[in-house]
Order: structure tokens, then C-alpha cells, then sequence
């Protein structure tokens, strides 16, 4: 027993001291809170599947966590995969939007609305004006990126807050959404079908439905969400324009002492941000795989999901990719849990509480920060403590 325990000995050192040195740094501390919070959802939801019906709710967890795993055909996974990734999109890029706001200083929340707002130009440009889908996915940029500014701007002129701007907005954007596309409805509320008379405003395929089993609904439009991230990394991280931003978000006044133009740069925070939420609902519709419901009177969930996603990925444009994934890989497996025991309702119970605790991320590292500043504050007062014992007894 006492080899054994020897033997373990330096095996438990050695994982402890790789622990201590991997927690202190930040992509560790990301992922680990991320796992966390994932960790924390999942156990959440299975209580509440024990609260609501005991019998089933092994079942049911596992039947969310597996997803479209639990197909043994190969050609179905590759389908829902496909259309897993597709629906991803929106989610990653109303995070990259709530991200690059939140680098500047800027919490949008509005992110809901310039999203409605890009689905609304896109869809109308498409059925109306039968254009094609580079110049739908263009003006949904720039209505996006106009509606993002006109916040930044009451902001600058007026410093009204961007989370009440950006609320009435949201609101605004949605029922002139169903006023200007109820033009253009069909017998019931939802929007024509593009793949029938519209084809030019489809995106195209290029080949990738291929890698999908044929699924009709992947587009470049995953291409192009990944390309927009890694954009975005660039702009925050390797210019000096994404500089400029993150100076003047952490002190406006520093950065305008230092010559930037702090109030420019706030509504050009936004302004992009918009841009940005309002493509990834474009990259969505144009696919086809699904319609706008003028009758809704809720903000679509992506927008405000979005900033579940991007505190999951850490803040980062990398992790987001990632996160936006995991949000709608596990939103989807939420479909395939049983209604005999549940409700068809429990899928978004549960993707609810999982994208709801997801958002602590952010707080988990924080709590991470202090511990090891803690942590160091009493190795230190150690140290000190022994020094002047040592300086004492000589």
C-alpha cells in the first residue's frame, strides 16, 4: 500500500502543478468556465425533467445530449448536421454583433431588432424587387448597420442609454417587419417560398449540400459566417481601427484626451455591430429553410441568444463559433425528447435553461480571478511571514 501510494504521489503532483499553471491562463479559463456552465445547464434541465416526470428523464437528457446522433444512418446525421450548421449561423452572428459592441464599451441590445430588420430588407428585396442575393444581403447590411447607428447617435447627441434605445428599437423594427412584409404575404401569414419563383435570391450551394446528403438548405452562407468571424477577430485584434474601439470603450474620456474621436468611433461600433446581426438574418432566409411570420408579435430568439453565445465563447470570435454550435446542437436535440412523458413545450424549457446559464461564463471567470489573486495574496503573506522569522532568529 505504502508503493502504491508513492507511486500516485508524484502523478497527483504533477496533474495539480499542470492545473495550477493551465487555470491562470485566459483561453483556459474560458473553456473551463464554458464547460462549467454547459456542465451546470445539462444538470439543471434533468432536474427539472425529475420534478415534471421522474420515469422519463434519463431518457430524455440523453435523448438531448445525443441529438441527431441517435440516427444510425450515416446519410441523416450528415442532413440534420448540415441543417444543425445552417441554423447556427444567425446564432453566431448576433454573438459576433453583441461581442464587438461589448469590446467597444457598448452593450447592444438591440441586436434583436437590427436582426429583424436585416430578415425584413432581405426578404422584401427578394419577392418584391426580385433581386439577387448579393444586393438582398448588402441592403440588409447597410438597414442594419443604419438602425445600429441611429443608437450610437442618440447616444453621442442626446446620451440616451443604448439598452433603452436599443429596447424601443427592437420594437419599432418588428411591426414595421410584418407591416412591409404583410405586403407581400401569402394566403396564410408566412412569406412566399424562394425556392420556387425566386431562385436568384437563393444563395448559392456551390457544391456543399453535397457534403450533406443533399442538404437543400447549405449554402455558402457557412463559409461566409466563418469568414465574418475571423474578420472580426482581425478588426479587433490585429488594427488599428479595433484598437481605437477597445480604448474607447474601456475610457471614453482617456481615449478622446488621446486624440481618438471617442463619440465617431461609438457610433461606428455600432453601425457594424447592426451590420452584422442584420446578415446573419439574411444568411438565414435566403437559404429557404424557413419564412417570416408577420403575425408574431415576440423579437426573434436569435437576437437575444446571441448574447448567451457570445459570453459562452468567452467574448471571442473564435469561441463563438464554437458556442453557436453547442446553443443550437443542443436547442435541436431538445426536439427529439419523447411527448409521451413531456410536453412538446419541454424542449425549450430545457434549451432555456441550459442558454440561460450559459451566460454565467463570464461571472465563473471572474470567480476563477479572484481565487487565484486570493490564492497568490496568501502565498505571498506566507512568504513575508517566513522572512521575517528568519530575519528574526538571526
Amino acid at each position: 500500500m505504502k508503493k502504491e501510494n508513492t507511486s500516485q504521489s508524484p502523478r497527483k503532483n504533477r496533474f495539480a502543478a499542470l492545473f495550477s499553471s493551465l487555470i491562470r491562463k485566459d483561453w483556459f479559463q474560458t473553456i473551463f468556465s464554458s464547460l462549467v456552465c454547459i456542465a451546470g445547464g445539462l444538470l439543471v434541465g434533468f432536474i427539472a425533467l425529475l420534478i415534471i416526470e421522474p420515469s422519463g428523464a434519463v431518457e430524455a437528457i440523453l435523448a438531448i445530449i445525443r441529438c441527431f446522433f441517435k440516427f444510425g444512418n450515416t446519410g441523416m446525421i450528415l442532413k440534420y448536421f448540415g441543417q444543425t450548421l445552417v441554423r447556427s449561423v444567425p446564432l453566431l452572428m448576433c454573438a459576433l454583433s453583441v461581442l464587438f459592441a461589448y469590446k467597444a464599451g457598448m452593450f447592444n441590445i438591440g441586436v434583436a431588432g437590427q436582426y429583424t430588420a436585416g430578415a425584413c430588407i432581405a426578404l422584401y428585396a427578394a419577392i418584391a424587387w426580385h433581386l439577387p442575393w448579393y444586393l438582398c444581403l448588402l441592403l440588409a447590411i447597410l438597414v442594419g448597420a443604419a438602425l445600429g447607428a441611429l443608437a450610437g447617435l442618440l447616444k453621442t447627441a442626446f446620451n440616451v442609454n443604448v439598452v433603452i434605445s436599443g429596447i424601443m428599437l427592437n420594437w419599432i423594427a418588428l411591426y414595421l417587419t410584418n407591416q412591409i412584409l404583410g405586403t407581400v404575404k401569402t394566403i396564410t401569414n408566412d412569406t412566399p417560398e424562394l425556392s420556387g419563383t425566386y431562385q436568384s435570391a437563393l444563395l448559392p450551394k456551390l457544391g456543399l449540400d453535397q457534403l450533406f446528403n443533399g442538404e437543400k438548405s447549405v449554402t455558402i452562407a457557412i463559409p461566409l459566417a466563418i469568414l465574418i468571424a475571423i474578420a472580426v477577430w482581425v478588426v479587433l485584434y490585429k488594427t488599428k481601427f479595433g484598437y481605437e474601439l477597445k480604448a474607447t470603450g474601456h475610457n471614453p474620456h482617456a481615449a478622446q484626451y488621446a486624440g481618438m474621436k471617442s463619440n465617431l468611433n461609438i457610433v461606428l461600433t455600432m453601425a457594424i455591430s447592426g451590420g452584422i446581426a442584420a446578415l446573419g438574418a439574411g444568411l438565414l432566409f435566403l437559404t429557404g429553410i424557413t419564412k417570416w411570420d408577420t403575425g408574431i408579435s415576440s423579437l426573434p430568439a436569435e437576437g437575444f441568444n446571441g448574447i448567451a453565445v457570445a459570453f459562452l465563447g468567452g467574448l471571442s470570435p473564435l469561441g463563438s463559433l464554437l458556442s453557436s454550435f453547442f446553443i443550437q446542437y443542443i436547442t435541436f436535440g431538445g426536439t427529439f425528447v419523447s411527448t409521451d412523458f413531456y410536453s412538446p413545450h419541454i424542449s425549450s424549457l430545457i434549451s432555456s435553461l441550459i442558454i440561460y446559464l450559459c451566460a454565467f461564463s463570464a461571472f465563473i471567470k471572474y470567480i476563477i480571478g479572484v481565487c487565484l489573486r486570493k490564492h497568490d495574496e496568501k502565498i505571498a503573506a506566507q512568504a513575508a511571514q517566513k522572512h521575517e522569522e528568519g530575519g528574526t532568529e538571526e
